[in-house]
């Protein structure tokens, strides 16, 4: 099938998946939950992720019989976890919120973590709950009281940029538009509106006047002053030893452009990581080693021990690097400048914001901001060099069997040249093995470490792409989880299926939560205790479990186990040509237990 082709099939089978409401009739806003309804259009957001709660029955009829079920459409999911997951992925690729919607207290519950995981990864997320009638002798009786909270929001406080619970539709109608405008402003992150059940069922007394509501969510740009610009200009202009570490940074091209462009102008040195999305191309000369996950590999270590500069953009964290690279090698008396908004979001809550590191220039502006402006002091080229991809070739592995690196490989090469977004990759997975050229090839971990967010945010961002792709910036959506993730978040798949998102789903499936297994080896070993037991608690056998037979009860095409080369590459095949027809497709490829010696050396100096 051609790409015209998959894309008309594509076109057509997004079309047929929208749930068609019976039209209305008279459509005039009547309705506290309608006001919500048109103001979450009047944003421009396209999508609602929900599962179907009480609390929120009137918001639910307004989304369906007042906006027809369009702009934003519904997206049905299987869990409130999966719900904010998708909606995470989402923002992954756009850098904008899409909506969602839980019920109630034990919705949001449900929910927490995976408003954790977007909040640890700086993306905007809205989530709308509900909580029975505040006014007490309105309430149902037995389940109107046990799902009203006196303080709702409190349950994700601390990991949320705002919330808010009005009590009017005037008050519901800003408090959803300051959610969008904290949510999308970097730093960005969730945010949570708690709508009073009574609220959202009451009939409007007088229509509400209309509202320019660009006038409430305006563009907040966070540039660093001009004269600290101009000193750090200075300091990397004079240095013989920079190095950059490319941190948290948006999907956008001319921004990756200006930080390659940037690397060039001065020399540096370019360390990345994989916990982010991509933000410098890793096969580019002037990149270090492989990216990681926890810590850097050693050369890239090394390389920051040895610098005279280092320029942090907003990388994550600092502290736990610079200490390790000291462990490394003789720190050299190299200055250090952050650049960096996230001390903005920083609470007695949560330590997601890692140790405080020394830093000799700070500049407290957003990363894609700042670089341009220290490439225009710089006097350097505004777009980089064009740098040749060395020719791929890849390495034939001996046969026997299977490892997270035959998986690797074999899927690299059933990919051929299409176009690729990982929207999802497993602890174990070494940064060598695929390169990096544009910022949607990777984009990043669960932000969290939540085992579960992996399906969901592939979703979510297999949705966005799916989107893009209709714009003629067609993208393969690949996540490749581990066994555990896949089994906590599977039934994120069913939306993707009923949607008709497209998505490949690999299982690295070592039958093990082996991260864990690894931990209690160290344990065993430092109380000279047998490590032949770390296994027991951790093993996901006796019997296995049919992860094909699970994701073909999700809507889902599916294929394995597989546990041969010969059985990967022909699995493969048939996976991604399902997908570009339109379909989700999974994988089950049973692989040895194991880490790729890089992630498991840094763990072994993480204990």
């Amino acid at each position: 099938m051609s790409s015209s082709q998959r894309k008309s099939a594509s076109v057509a089978s997004t079309d047929g998946a929208i749930e068609r409401p019976v039209p209305a009739g008279s459509n005039a806003t009547a309705f506290g939950s309608d006001v919500v309804a048109e103001t979450l259009r009047a944003l421009d957001i396209p999508y609602i992720a929900l599962n179907p709660g009480a609390s929120y029955r009137g918001l639910h009829d307004s989304l369906v019989n007042y906006l027809g079920n369009e702009r934003p459409q519904m997206l049905l999911c299987l869990h409130e976890e999966s719900a904010i997951a998708i909606a995470h992925g989402y923002a992954k690729v756009t850098g904008r919120a899409m909506a969602t919607a839980v019920h109630s207290n034990v919705g949001l519950m449900h929910a927490t973590m995976a408003i954790f995981n977007a909040w640890c990864d700086r993306m905007p997320v809205i989530v709308l709950g509900a909580t029975g009638p505040v006014d007490a002798p309105h309430r149902r009786p037995w389940i109107d009281w046990i799902h009203t909270a006196r303080d709702q929001g409190a349950l994700v406080r601390g990991y949320t940029k705002w919330d808010d619970q009005p009590a009017s539709p005037a008050a519901a109608r800003e408090a959803v538009l300051r959610a969008a405008w904290i949510a999308n402003t970097a730093p960005r992150g969730p945010v949570y509106v708690n709508l009073d059940a009574e609220m959202q069922e009451a009939k409007l007394p007088e229509p509400l006047p209309p509202v320019e509501t660009g006038r409430f969510v305006p563009q907040a740009v966070s540039a660093a002053p001009a004269a600290l610009i101009e000193q750090a200009a200075d300091a990397l202009s004079a240095a013989k030893r920079p190095v950059i570490l490319a941190g948290r940074v948006s999907r956008n091209v001319e921004s990756w452009n200006a930080r390659v462009a940037l690397a060039e102008t001065i020399n540096a040195r370019v360390v990345t990581d994989l916990k982010i999305g991509a933000s410098f191309p890793t096969d580019h000369p002037l990149h270090v080693a492989a990216p990681g996950t926890l810590l850097p590999v050693p050369e890239a270590l090394e390389a920051i021990a040895a610098a005279d500069v280092i320029l942090s953009l907003d990388w994550v964290d600092l502290a736990g690097t610079l200490n390790a690279a000291k462990a490394s090698g003789a720190l050299a008396s190299g200055k250090v400048i952050q650049v960096s908004i996230d001390h903005h979001l920083h609470n007695g809550w949560s330590m997601d914001y890692q140790a405080l590191p020394p830093v000799d220039l700070f500049l407290a502006g957003d990363p894609d901001q700042t670089v341009p402006a220290l490439l225009e002091h710089l006097g350097g080229p505004r777009s980089p060099s064009v740098v040749t991809a060395p020719a791929r070739v890849l390495p034939r592995l001996p046969d026997g069997p299977l490892t997270v690196e035959h998986l690797a490989l074999g899927l690299r090469q059933a990919v051929g040249e299409r176009v690729v977004s990982l929207t999802h990759l497993p602890l174990s997975w070494n940064g060598a093995w695929w390169p990096f050229r544009h910022p949607l090839d990777y984009l990043g971990g669960d932000g969290g470490g939540g085992v579960g967010g992996g399906p969901g945010i592939s979703v979510g961002a297999a949705l966005a792409l799916r989107d893009l792709a209709l714009k003629d910036l067609g993208r393969l959506p690949i996540a490749i989880c581990g066994d555990g993730d896949f089994l906590m978040g599977v039934t994120a798949l069913w939306t993707a299926a009923h949607y008709r998102i497209p998505l490949l789903l690999v299982v690295a499936n070592n039958r093990s939560f082996f991260n864990d297994e690894l931990h209690q080896e160290r344990v065993a070993r430092m109380r000279n205790r047998p490590v032949e037991n770390r296994w027991i608690g951790q093993r996901i056998s006796d019997p296995d479990i049919d992860l094909a037979s699970l994701a073909r009860a999700q809507g889902a095409q599916a294929f394995g186990p597989v546990e041969t080369q010969a059985d990967l590459a022909a699995s493969f095949a048939k996976a991604i040509e399902a997908v570009q027809n339109g379909a989700v497709a999974v994988v089950d490829v049973r692989v040895e237990p194991g880490y790729a010696p890089a992630m498991t050396a840094a763990m072994s100096r993480k204990s």
